[in-house]
């Protein structure tokens, strides 16, 4: 167990943690896990992230190392992007998730990135070594992984803080009027210990904002580029059914109850991880990745195909993949 003395004043329980204790190389995300499962207490009782400290409390931090079993190497294709000596930029494919978990220890990226053999940050824990990021199992695309500490905790301070960039690609049911928009709707977990998402209650869950824009409307279909302000889980999924614009093909989130025209199967969303922009941590340059159309998922492919063939005499077809 750690003790923390509060010197701060009127200050977010997790914020001091990263002020007060920056040997421990926590993130801010896994603090808020250790404070939601009461690993970390103030004055010996539990908190909210959120709860507001006053000078002299004292914060205690008393880690569970959690048993997944051993993570092992397993030989799964990379796609990619880019590497260096600090970092990996990945192609995630779909159906892979992003990292073990107590009911699936194998086929993943983590397992695929130990076999790879190279370095990997390991704040996280060996079931998360480099994950800076997290895609849902079945939303592909670009991925930031971490080689040192140093760099992981530089790359999710510029997420947190929103100066990293990550844009999506999604497909969804039904027309947007609007052009452009944004969604800014707290999440909170819809029962206890399960995955998926619900739009909170005025004054509760986490901060949760999406800008999206429309690039394309079909018969009753929207193509829309959507950009992450915060990283919830299932943010971007929640929050267009909370708008009544699910994601093709995502069950979870409402896409049963809709009906589309073109009616092509997909293996769930219709969701891509496309574009990311960061500062490199160690040389400071800006670093811009744009997925290339022929490492699209092959649900993707087979989307865009089909809308070709369906619109070739009209004039989106010379500009739909102007993005």
């Amino acid at each position: 167990m750690k003790k923390l003395e509060n010197t701060l004043n009127n200050v977010r329980v997790d914020t001091a943690i990263l002020e007060l204790a920056p040997e421990l190389e926590f993130s801010r995300s896994k603090i808020q896990k250790m404070i939601e499962s009461a690993e970390i207490t103030v004055n010996s009782k539990p908190v909210k992230s959120s709860f507001k400290l006053k000078a002299g409390d004292i914060i205690e931090i008393n880690e569970q190392k959690k048993d997944v079993g051993c993570i092992l190497p397993e030989k799964i294709d990379l796609d990619i992007v880019f590497e260096d000596d600090f970092l990996l930029v990945l192609n995630k494919q779909k159906g892979i998730l992003t990292h073990p978990t107590p009911l699936n220890k194998t086929g993943t990226l983590v397992n695929a990135l130990l076999y790879y053999g190279c370095a990997l940050s390991d704040i996280q824990g060996e079931e998360r070594r480099g994950i800076v990021h997290r895609l849902d199992k079945n939303t592909s695309g670009l991925i930031l992984i971490a080689k040192t500490n140093e760099a992981h905790i530089n790359l999710q301070k510029q997420i947190q803080s929103k100066e990293a960039k990550r844009k999506y690609l999604a497909v969804v049911h039904g027309i947007i009027e609007e052009n452009e928009g944004i969604i800014d709707k707290p999440l909170v977990h819809f029962m206890q210990k399960t995955v998926k998402m619900n739009i909170a209650k005025e004054n509760e869950g986490q901060e949760a904002i999406t800008l999206f824009k429309v690039l394309e409307r079909f018969e009753d279909l929207t193509l829309v580029e959507l950009e992450l302000k915060t990283g919830r889980t299932h943010q971007i999924r929640c929050h267009m059914a909370s708008i009544n614009h699910p994601v093709y093909g995502d069950t979870l989130y409402g896409a049963k109850g809709f009906r589309s025209k073109l009616n092509f199967k997909t293996t769930e969303q219709l969701l891509m991880s496309y574009y990311l922009n960061f500062t490199h941590p160690k040389t400071g340059d800006i670093m811009e990745f744009k997925l290339d159309e022929s490492r699209y998922d092959n649900d993707f492919k087979r989307f865009f195909t089909i809308i070709k063939k369906e619109n070739k005499n009209n004039e989106f077809n010379n500009g739909i993949f102007n993005i």
